[in-house]
């Protein structure tokens, strides 16, 4: 029931305060008060700048985004504090009202900023002080029961994930003593690529898809190009794998259709030696030690330090079983994935829709 609600301008509820620069030699990591910018603590200081517990508004950058501060703080120019007569309103239905009404929608400009003048005037309906606190304790109580769910969701989405990586760990970890040490060169032809000249670039569609380096990669298949050329220099085909040879050098993904390739990529063409899926998961594993003789990690590779790459190789037979369990693998992995990314969906629908039911006087 929302007899006693009363609508009223959000600005005649509480005052967006400015917060103020804090120089850098104020900063200290183990300083006793938090230091917000527009997204939260980004800093301590051993001084504060308002003594009252609050909640600060992202300014400028991450504008509108909400924190509850510790009574203590100092909040940067990039951001508001909220004050408010206490006698009237409860610190934390404010919070809860302002995450309800998604601030960060105002945003405006270039840098996204909100204009504090364009808040006070919206709004809103808002109940006696006690019934206030009623709604904060329901909130309190449900939105607690809502974190933990959340909590168990993302260790079982992050336990999903470890379980195909300890896997493919384990594959390669320790070879069968079967298994040969190769040459990548001695099992594969790499092609590496050669940027056209920039006046044959086109978005058209003509000639063949150009992809420079790593920026289309996905977790396996590149994606669809932005770019053409009609000067072809280096091509890649249909399921030869890509590897990105300039910072970050070692990533991998599969070509999905016949390809310009420029200087930021080199394509990797299995031969009847080798299966290409085995050896695209074992450089995936392998990418953090793509190095040369030196013993450093490049920021860039050349074709012939991708041929001097060792590739660890059991027979073929071998490696199509082990690439069958690594598909099943990853395919039960992107179930889980998916499961439990829908249930952290609906879990943040479920902490809007009691909102929304606090603010409309359901509660």
């Amino acid at each position: 029931m929302k007899t006693a609600w009363q609508i009223k301008k959000l600005g005649e509820i509480l005052n967006l305060e400015y917060g103020k620069p804090l120089p850098e030699e104020k900063r200290k990591f183990n300083g006793k008060y938090p230091v917000y910018g527009a997204n939260g603590v980004i800093d301590r200081t051993n001084e504060y700048y308002y003594n009252e517990q609050s909640i600060v508004v992202g300014r400028k950058g991450s504008a509108g985004e909400i924190n509850l501060t510790e009574k203590m703080f100092w909040p940067l120019d990039v951001t508001y504090f909220v004050t408010f007569d206490q006698k009237k309103y409860d610190l934390k239905y404010i919070y809860h009202l302002l995450d309800d009404l998604e601030l960060p929608r105002l945003a405006k400009g270039v840098k996204p900023g909100i204009n504090r003048n364009e808040v006070y005037s919206i709004d809103v309906e808002v109940p006696p002080l006690s019934e206030q606190r009623r709604i904060v304790a329901k909130l309190d109580k449900a939105f607690a029961a809502i974190a933990k769910a959340k909590e168990n969701a993302e260790k079982n989405l992050a336990d999903s994930k470890e379980l195909f990586e300890s896997y493919l760990n384990g594959v390669f970890a320790k070879p069968g003593k079967d298994w040969e040490e190769k040459r990548l060169g001695e099992v594969c032809k790499v092609i590496a690529g050669q940027s056209p000249k920039g006046k044959y670039y086109n978005n058209s569609g003509k000639g063949l898809p150009f992809y420079q380096g790593k920026k289309e990669f996905t977790d396996k298949f590149i994606g669809k190009p932005t770019t053409w050329t009609t000067e072809i220099t280096k091509v890649a085909q249909a399921g030869d794998i890509l590897m990105s040879v300039r910072a970050p050098v070692g990533p991998v993904n599969f070509a999905t259709q016949k390809i310009c390739i420029g200087r930021g990529l080199a394509a990797i063409r299995a031969t009847k030696l080798i299966d290409k899926e085995y050896l695209f998961n074992f450089l995936v594993k392998h990418e953090s030690e793509i190095v040369g003789n030196t013993g450093a990690v490049f920021n860039s590779i050349n074709k012939a330090q991708i041929e001097d790459f060792s590739v660890s190789c059991p027979n073929i037979a071998k490696q199509c079983a082990i690439v069958a369990k690594l598909d099943a693998l990853s395919a039960q992995t992107k179930k889980l994935e998916a499961i439990y990314a829908q249930k952290l969906a609906d879990l943040e629908e479920l902490k809007k829709s009691i909102l929304q039911m606090a603010f409309n006087g359901e509660l």
